[in-house]
């Protein structure tokens, strides 16, 4: 009886060790889930942000350096069609929209340099190949535009001397120059022989020369570029991740008023640093753009095989011609009218305004001073980036931006007595990259 007793002692201390055993691992394994629910998601942005610093032989740096993506840009091109009945009788300019011409593009960085400090310098190289096969013509298509070299002169000339308009139409007189020329769609992108600009390299000394000897409107930007980039690669701080610490050694650029608008900290649209959310503004910095373009979120989007990203935008007062934007106006006001911007300051002078295509998001009145021009649609005419915001990639752009001419009458210059202020449209063309297929 004492033994059998003994026996059911033994077995209900060791059940009783067995449920302590059971309720202290399942306390271990609650600690270990709360734990981990607490610092997974950390942990997993540190295994991320270790994976995307730029190291010089990791796989993220080659995918950086040579994009595994083959982008293209698709230009297309306002054909005036009554150049001389503007010219002589004042008609409203009548534009046709020709394209698009696709050209391919390979990317690469090349002469990088590892400063040890967390940054990368290096030069861009962009390979443009012709696409037949996807364009609407042959890039020998023949064009009417504006002569932007001979009217970027005698717009610059209105508040020179007199005499000095008076000379420079004798002397468009004798090169035979006139407010439009004829050239093929090729050409005006890469460049022609240009008499102003020949003379030029004749007459002006060589600290005053320009650094082309031909005009295009992406003349130089076949091969390498001779800008200096300096970028931070994550290594000690992945909120710099992506982003332009100096461009040809300089920190800020040097046109405009406040230290915020000459700022170059942005990345150049194709990485930005990890973890995203939709609060965040993006900014991209090109120097043909002459500023920051902030970008904010819009919507979401998902890829075909599921991936989820976020689409963001520039606002839509980005170009307007308002108190925050004063700061890119250093002579004004006046200023650029809504919806353009003035990149003078960084083309020679010329006076050259940006704005998005078919003059999206701009002033109704520069759309109706010409015909030809179709209504902007924000489907088509938007720039917009989506990313993956985790880890801060580009899975798809749309860099869309249109090229226009702010011409002014010179009274004085007979050949262009009769051209009147206007906004003259030349082109528009959109840059596409992207790294998967979205379902919209």
């Amino acid at each position: 009886m004492a033994f059998h007793t003994l026996s059911r002692m033994v077995e209900y201390a060791r059940a009783n060790r067995k449920i302590r055993f059971v309720l202290a691992s399942a306390v271990v394994l609650l600690l270990l889930g709360i734990i981990c629910a607490i610092f997974f998601g950390t942990w997993v942005r540190l295994f991320i942000d270790h994976e995307l610093v730029l190291r010089p032989g990791s796989m993220t740096f080659e995918w950086w350096a040579r994009p595994p993506v083959r982008p293209f840009i698709r230009v297309y091109v306002y054909n005036v069609t009554n150049a001389d009945e503007f010219l002589n009788n004042g008609s409203k300019p009548v534009l046709n929209e020709l394209g698009p011409y696709v050209y391919s593009e390979e990317w690469e960085k090349v002469n990088i340099t590892d400063n040890e400090n967390g940054t990368l310098s290096f030069n861009y190289r962009r390979t443009y190949t012709f696409q037949p096969e996807l364009s609407a013509g042959p890039d020998d298509d023949a064009v009417v535009v504006p002569n932007i070299p001979m009217l970027s002169a005698t717009s610059q000339s209105k508040h020179a001397a007199r005499f000095l308009r008076l000379a420079m139409a004798s002397i468009m007189d004798i090169l035979k120059i006139k407010p439009f020329v004829e050239v093929s769609v090729g050409q005006l992108l890469w460049g022609y022989e240009d008499p102003l600009l020949k003379l030029a390299k004749d007459v002006v000394s060589k600290e005053q020369k320009l650094p082309y000897e031909e005009f295009g409107l992406l003349y130089g930007k076949n091969g390498t570029s001779p800008d200096v980039v300096t970028m931070f690669t994550g290594a000690d701080d992945m909120s710099n991740y992506g982003i332009f610490q100096r461009y040809n050694m300089r920190e800020r650029l040097p046109h405009w008023t406040t230290d915020q608008c000459n700022s170059i900290s942005g990345s150049d649209g194709s990485i930005f640093p990890p973890h995203i959310t939709k609060n965040d503004t993006l900014r991209v910095y090109d120097k043909d753009l002459c500023r920051l373009l902030p970008l904010r979120y819009l919507e979401d989007v998902e890829t075909s095989a599921g991936v989820e990203g976020y689409r963001f935008t520039p606002p839509e007062d980005v170009f307007a011609a308002d108190e925050h934007n004063r700061c890119f106006c250093p002579a004004g006001p006046p200023c650029a009218p809504d919806g353009l911007f003035n990149v003078s300051l960084c083309q020679y002078d010329s006076p050259i305004m940006l704005s998005f295509p078919h003059f999206y998001l701009a002033d109704p009145a520069l759309r109706e001073a010409v015909e030809g021009i179709s209504p902007p649609v924000p489907e088509d005419h938007r720039l917009f980036i989506d990313v993956q915001p985790e880890m801060g990639i580009a899975m798809r752009a749309r860099a869309r931006i249109q090229i226009n001419l702010a011409v002014s009458q010179v009274l004085d210059i007979k050949q262009v007595a009769n051209f009147p202020d206007i906004v003259f449209p030349i082109m528009w063309f959109e840059e596409v990259s992207f790294r998967y297929h979205l379902k919209r």
